[in-house]
C-alpha cells in the first residue's frame, strides 16, 4: 500500500432528523486532510448520527457534505471515498480472515493475485501474519478488531470512520490498539474521524477534539485546549472538573467565607461557580496554616491505589480531593485551590446549563 493523504471533508449547516425529532442542528465543520479528529460526547449527543451521515448510511435532512470540494450529500456510501469500522466489527462469521479483508476488493472485481498481495501487506502491517486462513470466530477480540480495520484499509480509502471500535476490548488491548491505529493513520496519511465517549481515548489519539452536546457543537480544539480551557460549565464537568463551589464576587475577588481567589475574568454578577478537578485542591496541615484557606470535614475515604481519595464537605457542597496522607473520616481539615487549574463561570450561566441538563 502506498502512503498518501486523506480527503478533506466540509460540512455545511447539516441537519438530521428522525421523524419530528431533530438530532443534529445545523452543524458546520471542517475536517482537514490527513488529520485525526475525535467526536466526543455522552450517549445521545449525536456523534454517531453525524458519523453515519458523513458515511452515507443516514440521510441528511438539510445542509451539505463535501469531500475534496465535491458535494456528496446524496451520494451512496461507496462513492464517498470512505471506509467505516463499526463497534460490532460486522465481520462475516463464515469467512476466513483473508476472505473478510478482501471482500470489498472482490466486489470491485480486482484480480485474485492483486487481492492476495494486498492482503499479505495488510496482515503484516496489522500483526496478523499466519492467520489468513483462520475463521474470524476463532480469533480474539483484538484480532477481530484488526481484521475489521484491515478490511476497511484494503480499499485504500482517503477517509476512515471509526464508530467506537475499541469499546468491546479489554483495557490492555484497548490501550495497545489506540497506539496502533494512530500509527497506521500517520503512516498512511488518512483523514480519520473517531467517535468515542471515552475522554482519555479522545485525548490520547486525536489531533483535534469536537465535543457534541444535544446535537450541537459544544467546543472544538486541541486536546490541551478542550481540557485546560473548557468554554462552558458543561465542558468543564464533561472534561473531569466535577468539583463545584459557589463563590461570591466582591470587587474583582472571589470569596468563599474567609477564602479569597483573585481572578482576571469580568463577571458582572454577585456569584460565580468554580469548577475544578481533584488535583487542583491541596490539603494543608491545620497546625501550619498561613493565609486564607477553605475549611472542610472529611466524610469518606477510599484507596484506589497509590493515593487516597477523600469526599470533603465544604459548606453545603461535597468535593473530591486526592492526597497521599491518611486522614480519618470526621476530621476537620483545610485546603487551598490552585488558581491556574480552576474553571470559573457566572452563576447564571451554570444555572442555565445545569437546568437544561
Amino acid at each position: 500500500m502506498s502512503d498518501g493523504y486523506g480527503g478533506h471533508i466540509s460540512v455545511h449547516s447539516l441537519t438530521v432528523a428522525y421523524g419530528i425529532q431533530t438530532i443534529l442542528h445545523g452543524i458546520d465543520l471542517d475536517f482537514p486532510a490527513g488529520t485525526f479528529t475525535a467526536l466526543l460526547g455522552s450517549s445521545g449527543c449525536g456523534k454517531t448520527t453525524l458519523l453515519r451521515t458523513l458515511a452515507g448510511f443516514l440521510k441528511a435532512s438539510g445542509g451539505r457534505i463535501e469531500v475534496d470540494h465535491k458535494d456528496v450529500t446524496t451520494s451512496p456510501p461507496e462513492a464517498r471515498g470512505m471506509a467505516m469500522v463499526f463497534q460490532s466489527y460486522a465481520l462475516w462469521p463464515h469467512m476466513t480472515v483473508a476472505q473478510n479483508m478482501g471482500y470489498g476488493l472482490k466486489l470491485r472485481k480486482m484480480p485474485s493475485e492483486a487481492i492476495n498481495r494486498k492482503i499479505d501487506t495488510l496482515l503484516t502491517m496489522l500483526g496478523l501474519e499466519g492467520l489468513a486462513n483462520r475463521k474470524v470466530t476463532d480469533l480474539s477480540g483484538g484480532q477481530r478488531q484488526r481484521v475489521a480495520l484491515g478490511r476497511a484499509l484494503a480499499i485504500e480509502p482517503s477517509i476512515l470512520l471509526l464508530d467506537e471500535p475499541l469499546s468491546n476490548l479489554d483495557t490492555k488491548i484497548r490501550l495497545t490498539m489506540r497506539h496502533e491505529i494512530r500509527a497506521i493513520q500517520k503512516k498512511l496519511g488518512l483523514t480519520v474521524i473517531h467517535v468515542t465517549h471515552d475522554r482519555e481515548e479522545a485525548m490520547t489519539m486525536a489531533d483535534r477534539i469536537i465535543v457534541l452536546d444535544h446535537g450541537r457543537i459544544a467546543q472544538i480544539g486541541t486536546p490541551e485546549d478542550v481540557y485546560d480551557k473548557p468554554n462552558s460549565p458543561f465542558l468543564a464537568r464533561f472534561m473531569g472538573a466535577e468539583n463545584r463551589l459557589t463563590f461570591s464576587v466582591q470587587e474583582g475577588v472571589l470569596k468563599h467565607e474567609n477564602y479569597s481567589l483573585p481572578h482576571a475574568l469580568r463577571i458582572d454578577e454577585d456569584r460565580a461557580i468554580v469548577y475544578f478537578r481533584d488535583e487542583a485542591a491541596r490539603l494543608i496541615n491545620t497546625a501550619t496554616v498561613s493565609g486564607d484557606s477553605l475549611t472542610g470535614r472529611v466524610i469518606a475515604r477510599s484507596y484506589p491505589g497509590g493515593f487516597y481519595r477523600y469526599s470533603i464537605a465544604v459548606g453545603d457542597a461535597v468535593i473530591a480531593v486526592t492526597d497521599h496522607a491518611v486522614i480519618e473520616p470526621g476530621t476537620e481539615i483545610r485546603l487551598t485551590l490552585d488558581p491556574g487549574k480552576l474553571h470559573i463561570f457566572p452563576a447564571s450561566m451554570a444555572a442555565h446549563e445545569e437546568g437544561r441538563a
